[in-house]
């Protein structure tokens, strides 16, 4: 219970600082661990030594990055919500509101399953992949689709267990999928030769794993949530509610795969080993992006109680807090990575080629990595204060920006373009979620001035 309530604490009244750390700090460990999932499965399928399997993990990337997008757009959309209900003490609804999440995460699942089965012909093609890797990235893909169950889950319960505060349990939950997927890459993948599916397989039950301790977490320990999986009867209002926030989440994702498979297959022209080399950067310049993000996403349930308890100078000041923490974090950890980029590259290949193409593009993935974050933190306050619409435009635009300059950018500089066109999208969506960020900030007087009256 003492837990429970300095949880609560932090939420409401604990010094800015301290709140950010408590909750963003075990964020940040766990995105950090987490992102060594992919970083693991590059690694030992690496060791096999075979450029088409490591290319065709790369090119399956979009699948888990699709069941990310819907276990997101329940639990971002939901969590985000059920903070708010529990800020005004309606306890009841937000139960009501985790269980519907649970079971529409398992229903939607298994339904893009079912659906995948059918389309896995043109969608691995659509995905970049050639006759020399279509076998691979078939089964990953197969194999991805029919466990995406515990993925979608992962993510969204992820999200409801944040919802309350509990940044050290969702971190907790984070840190089993991580060990879990260490333990199963090398048994299925080396000693049971099963390559890219062991690599899948790896992830399916690392991911059951955590989803597992969440629903232990919720039923067992959580202060507000306990008996949530025996409610799932929500009104239509409730449900516009959460998918407000949570389509522009999925809508985000949906843009993020976009730009997946337009960086897929403009390099697959220039060969696999560049193919190979934006799969590695991509993962290790996740590290500082998931940082910077397990900040912001750490501080959205400080954002939306307090906006909901319409306790606006902690509000701002957690927000201008937690960009200060951002710029420094990025800074720092992408300026020791940078000076260690090529030895850090060689864990992943001993190709000459995808070592020298994987060091340039590094460059242009942390410039933009340090953009990332600014335009998540603008994203996360839109959506913790169930802003809509600047949520929905800020995840749209950056899918939709991407596709010209894309274009425009490889006409003009062929594979250098394609480079650096991911870092010129992210700098302009940052700039528009700034612009965003000082109407909300305009907003945020006027309703001071009218409470004040």
């Amino acid at each position: 219970m003492e837990n429970n309530l300095t949880n609560q604490y932090y939420l409401e009244s604990a010094p800015i600082l301290k709140s950010i750390a408590h909750l963003s700090i075990p964020m940040m460990i766990g995105m950090s661990v987490g992102t060594i999932y992919n970083i693991i499965n590059a690694f030992f399928i690496g060791l096999m030594h075979n450029t088409e399997m490591l290319t065709a993990v790369t090119l399956g990337l979009p699948i888990f990055t699709i069941l990310m997008a819907f276990g997101n757009m329940f639990g971002v959309g939901g969590g985000t919500f059920v903070t708010r209900l529990v800020a005004k003490k309606e306890i009841e609804k937000a139960k009501h509101i985790a269980g519907y999440i649970f079971y529409s995460s398992i229903i939607a699942s298994t339904c893009i399953a079912i659906i995948a089965l059918f389309i896995i012909n043109p969608l691995v093609k659509i995905l970049g992949a050639d006759t020399s890797t279509i076998a691979y990235t078939k089964s990953y893909s197969l194999t991805m689709f029919f466990g995406g169950f515990a993925t979608v889950l992962n993510f969204a319960l992820q999200q409801i267990v944040r919802a309350e505060g509990a940044s050290k349990e969702s971190m907790y939950g984070m840190i089993i999928s991580t060990i879990l997927n260490f333990i199963f890459d090398p048994l299925f993948i080396l000693l049971l030769n099963m390559n890219v599916v062991g690599a899948a397989l790896a992830m399916i039950l690392a991911n059951l794993g955590s989803s597992i301790y969440y629903i232990y977490y919720l039923e067992i320990k959580s202060e507000h949530l306990k008996g949530f999986i025996h409610c799932f009867k929500i009104s239509f209002q409730d449900k516009m509610e959460i998918y407000k926030i949570g389509v522009s989440e999925l809508l985000m994702t949906v843009f993020l795969i976009i730009t997946t498979l337009l960086l897929n297959n403009f390099s697959i022209a220039y060969g696999d080993n560049v193919v190979a080399g934006f799969g590695i950067a991509l993962r290790i310049v996740q590290v500082p992006e998931f940082l910077s993000m397990g900040l912001y996403l750490g501080i959205i349930p400080l954002i939306a109680y307090n906006f909901s308890n319409r306790n606006f100078e902690r509000l701002k000041n957690g927000i201008r807090q937690s960009a200060l923490c951002i710029a420094v974090l990025s800074i720092i950890f992408i300026g020791v990575v940078y000076i260690f980029t090529m030895p850090i590259i060689q864990l992943f290949s001993n190709d000459s080629s995808v070592i020298s193409i994987g060091t340039y593009i590094m460059t242009a993935m942390f410039i933009s990595a340090l953009f990332n974050g600014f335009t998540g933190l603008f994203t996360g306050i839109f959506q913790a204060s169930g802003q809509g619409i600047p949520t929905t435009i800020m995840s749209v635009t950056q899918g939709i920006l991407y596709i010209p300059v894309i274009i425009v950018l490889h006409n003009l500089f062929g594979l250098h373009g394609v480079i650096w066109s991911m870092t010129v999208t992210e700098i302009i969506t940052c700039v528009i979620g700034g612009i965003f960020y000082i109407h909300f900030n305009s907003k945020i007087k006027d309703l001071k001035v009218k409470e004040a009256f």
